[in-house]
């Protein structure tokens, strides 16, 4: 009995040990990124939803937000006009303001009682402080709820969820004390202008001369509020026609001749308007040499289908050059093509005079362009493909498709128009988009900016409104739009509408 437990203690003490290994070591890494990626996407979609106050600042009725962003300030976006940027903090975080209207009865009671106007400058910032406050207290709720609502669907656990909704927040301060430690108030007299705003200096004049001379600026504030007023009240008379979100909405521009500044302000309309195309009725260049086929290059980063004809100031080279790019639909020759919904037929001037010299029987050659194209939309139509829109450069060939196509654009005049010829064909003629190019400076007043955006029905793909935006030339600072109605909108009308439009006119 001993022996056997000895042996068995023997062998006990001779058996191998089993091996024993080191755990592996938790990687907190890929959980920590993890978890960060949860946060910023949850607080993110948590601003994009909820994150929105609506506050009235002044006489204005305005949206404010805050959104991510690497640099951080201040964005106010005045639409249609543009928008501007201070450099007002640096945090991940930056404040937008959207100026939604201005509310017509406070704007009149500052008209009304211009003793008001004193205290303007401390009920504007009551009201952003108020507003501030609410986006504060509305944007820590947004993040909080986004960031736990996306971590409870991600990690099914509350303890997960509730840190990164805690986390978040953690975030939101530390950007608010970001913010508040490098805000500069200074930033208000330096603002970046971009859109039709560009021209804003000249408009209200060097923001730092503005508060140097504040009792002068109370005096242009109340002229500018009575015209902005002025024209609420117009725009309350005007024809009642509201495009629905099924509308094509087509921006006519012609006769740029090579101005660049042009290019802004199409893309400033393409985006305020939510333009689907742009129709360009020719003398976009100004000599159509290849040296100035650079200036077309904007084209391609409007963002929207480019409809164009030639004009006598366009060469065959422009032509190529445009026909190049994806976004072009050059027209010639009476061919149609279907952008955006409508069916664009249109033809080429047939003269190139970059000399403005007068060719004898010039007048003939334009007619037998417009018969050219009137001879394609007669085909068009047999084929059961009959054209929505003619275009052409010269009104005198525009004219020749009268009765062939409801609506023919054509510029070359440099001033605009609408005109209903005999047999039932609208033309209409845009003035000069590019403000006549150099030749601004021929007369003793420059010529205005001009540029229309035409409302069609996607249904009849019929024209039902268009509104004529007029800027002032070089060196002027007035701005017009009027709103015009279709006949077969106006109850009871037998003949074109006489424009009803409002103005706001300012002056350096």
């Amino acid at each position: 009995m001993p022996n056997r437990t000895w042996n068995r203690t023997r062998t006990a003490r001779t058996r191998p040990l089993p091996r024993l290994e080191l755990a592996a070591r938790p990687r907190p890494w890929p959980r920590a990124l993890g978890l960060t990626t949860v946060v910023l996407v949850g607080a993110w979609l948590g601003l994009l939803v909820v994150g929105n106050v609506r506050a009235p600042v002044g006489p204005m009725d305005t949206t404010m937000a805050l959104r991510p962003s690497v640099a951080g300030g201040t964005k106010i976006n005045i639409s249609p006009l543009g928008d501007l940027s201070l450099d007002s903090h640096v945090a991940p975080v930056r404040l937008e303001v959207n100026v939604d209207r201005l509310d017509p009865e406070r704007s009149q009671a500052l008209v009304d009682h211009p003793e008001r106007l004193s205290g303007l400058q401390d009920e504007v910032a009551r009201d952003v402080g108020h507003g501030t406050l609410d986006l504060a207290v509305r944007s820590c709720v947004a993040v909080v709820s986004g960031a736990t609502a996306l971590g409870l669907a991600v990690y099914r656990r509350p303890r997960r969820a509730l840190a990164a909704g805690g986390l978040a927040l953690a975030l939101l301060a530390a950007s608010g004390a970001s913010a508040y430690a490098t805000w500069n108030p200074k930033s208000v007299l330096e603002p970046r202008f971009s859109g039709l705003l560009s021209s804003a200096p000249s408009v209200v004049g060097n923001a730092r001369s503005i508060v140097t001379e504040f009792d002068v600026y109370q005096k242009e504030l109340a002229r500018l509020v009575t015209n902005v007023t002025k024209l609420y009240d117009v725009t309350s008379t005007l024809p009642a026609y509201r495009p629905d979100p099924s509308t094509i909405r087509v921006l006519h521009v012609s006769d740029i001749h090579l101005n660049p500044a042009s290019w802004k302000i199409i893309g400033s309309l393409v985006k305020q308007y939510q333009v689907n195309v742009i129709v360009d009725s020719g003398d976009t260049m100004d000599h159509g040499a290849a040296a100035e086929n650079g200036f077309l290059d904007p084209v391609r980063d409007l963002g929207v289908p480019y409809v164009w004809v030639r004009g006598n100031h366009d060469s065959r080279t422009t032509q190529r050059y445009l026909e190049r790019m994806k976004n072009a639909h050059v027209l010639d020759d009476g061919r149609a093509e279907t952008v955006a919904g409508l069916r664009f037929a249109g033809i080429g001037d047939p003269q190139f005079t970059p000399d403005r010299s007068v060719v004898a029987g010039s007048e003939a050659s334009e007619e037998l362009a417009g018969a050219r194209l009137a001879s394609a939309l007669r085909d068009q139509q047999a084929a059961g493909t009959p054209a929505d829109v003619a275009v052409a450069h010269e009104p005198s060939a525009a004219r020749e498709t009268d009765g062939l196509v409801p609506l023919v654009l054509c510029g070359h005049l440099h001033h605009e128009g609408t005109e209903m010829l005999p047999y039932g064909t609208r033309l209409r003629m845009e003035g000069s988009t590019g403000g006549s190019g150099l030749r601004a400076v021929e007369h003793k007043y420059p010529a205005p900016i001009e540029a229309s955006i035409l409302y069609f029905d996607r249904d009849s793909r019929r024209l039902q409104a268009w509104d004529a935006i007029r800027l002032g030339g070089l060196g002027l600072t007035t701005a017009e739009v009027s709103r015009h109605l279709a006949d077969e909108n106006q109850p009871g009308a037998t003949r074109s509408p006489a424009p009803s439009s409002g103005t706001v006119t300012t002056a350096p």
